[in-house]
């Protein structure tokens, strides 16, 4: 195989530990053959297949989601529809998040507003008049 590569040569390529793309294939998001001692082989293919994995981890997709989603984004005679629908999904799914990570930011901030006001020193009678 010419264009074989094992596990290493892929991770020096695409910048992903070996740890990482182990995960991957266990997820089956990616495929390898193995040669008669076990070594993981990948095809010239898996650098492109791993840097669309990441891209799609940075965009907060699940690694289950991915399996969906993964025949549909590289083959283009499969491409529906439906792909985009569920990226959208993903997108809304993510949005609302924000939106629900803001109102925890805003209220954390009306808590210590409010612990602000609480330490403010109180004068007392006894102290007050040294």
């Amino acid at each position: 195989m010419r264009d074989a590569m094992r596990i290493g040569d892929l991770a020096a390529r695409t910048g992903v530990s070996a740890r990482s793309i182990r995960y991957y294939e266990e997820q089956g998001l990616l495929v390898s053959t193995r040669t008669a001692s076990g070594q993981r082989i990948f095809s010239e293919a898996a650098v492109q297949r791993v840097r669309l994995i990441q891209r799609l981890f940075d965009a907060g997709l699940s690694s289950r989601r991915m399996y969906e989603l993964l025949p549909c984004m590289t083959n283009p005679d499969i491409r529906t529809s439906w792909l985009t629908d569920r990226l959208g999904e993903e997108r809304d799914r993510i949005v609302a998040e924000m939106a629900q990570l803001a109102r925890t930011v805003s209220a954390l901030e009306d808590i210590i507003d409010d612990m602000a006001v609480d330490e403010q020193p109180q004068v007392s009678g006894a102290g007050a008049a040294a």
